[in-house]
């Protein structure tokens, strides 16, 4: 996964050099893929195929392929915070899991910008580059910094989002948008943000990051408490002291929202 991840980068890094000259194509409002990230992601299924040519792959491009081992896949994005890299933001990174039997065992977040690479295995602790990572030890809300993604034109609840945020932005010391949910993930997972949650997102978005904060020490699971938000349909990730009082916020604004709806 590291030979794979730092091979993709590599050429990712050349284009964000010439951001100026790559070819852009609409994939949707808003939505943007690069001629870099689809040669990413080719790079990266050839080197993840030749190790093990057993696994399936998803892929954010490309989508899903099955491998001769139905237990096993790659799920891979290789160019997470795309608008970032397009707009010359040095912000994004390439994320890859590995998945057996429906279990997240490995996960990598690589920014090759800043030289951080986010890794681990389960059962094996987090990792940034060769130093142990753990989540942050912060107990109060009043004290803690928060990331999140704000929905962007064609995608996502956009009145939920304002609601959520209303009820959580005067009880931390601060809410943070830097567009790359893995590396929003990753930060969680070493101790720079206290907690991430969002919505809306896909398995590739997240399935490494997952695992980084729970070996980070960190609690992750869907706003309304369930238990695989691996799956993307919403996330949040936070040290063990504060998940359940950003859980009990956020989920307070679904609520508020429901009750609004009834009363029209």
């Amino acid at each position: 996964m590291v030979k794979a991840a730092e091979k993709a980068a590599k050429a990712l890094v050349r284009d964000f050099g010439e951001v100026e000259h790559l070819q852009v194509s609409r994939k949707g409002p808003s939505d943007f893929v690069s001629q870099a990230d689809l040669k990413a992601e080719k790079v990266l299924r050839e080197e993840l195929g030749r190790s093990r040519p057993e696994f399936g792959f998803l892929m954010e491009e490309s989508g899903g392929t099955a491998g001769r081992d139905a237990s096993a896949r790659w799920i891979v994005d290789p160019l997470d915070g795309t608008t970032n890299f397009l707009h010359g933001l040095p912000h994004w990174a390439i994320s890859i899991a590995a998945e057996r039997d429906g279990e997240i065992v490995a996960g990598l977040i690589h920014d090759p910008i800043k030289n951080e690479m986010f890794w681990a295995e389960k059962g094996g602790g987090a990792f940034m580059n060769d130093r142990r990572i753990r989540v942050s030890g912060r107990r109060r809300l009043e004290d803690a910094v928060l990331a999140t993604g704000i929905p962007f034109k064609g995608h996502g609840d956009h009145a939920a989002f304002l609601r959520q945020l209303e009820l959580l932005a005067d009880k931390v010391a601060g809410v943070r948008r830097f567009g790359s949910a893995a590396l929003d993930l990753a930060y969680v997972a070493a101790g720079r943000f206290d907690g991430y949650w969002e919505t809306d997102l896909n398995p590739w978005d997240v399935a490494a990051g997952v695992l980084i904060v729970q070996e980070a020490g960190g609690y992750v699971t869907e706003i309304g408490g369930g238990r695989n938000p691996q799956a993307g349909a919403s996330v949040l990730a936070a040290n063990p002291a504060l998940h359940l009082p950003i859980a009990t916020a956020l989920r307070g604004g679904a609520a508020g929202r429901k009750e609004a709806a009834a009363e029209v």
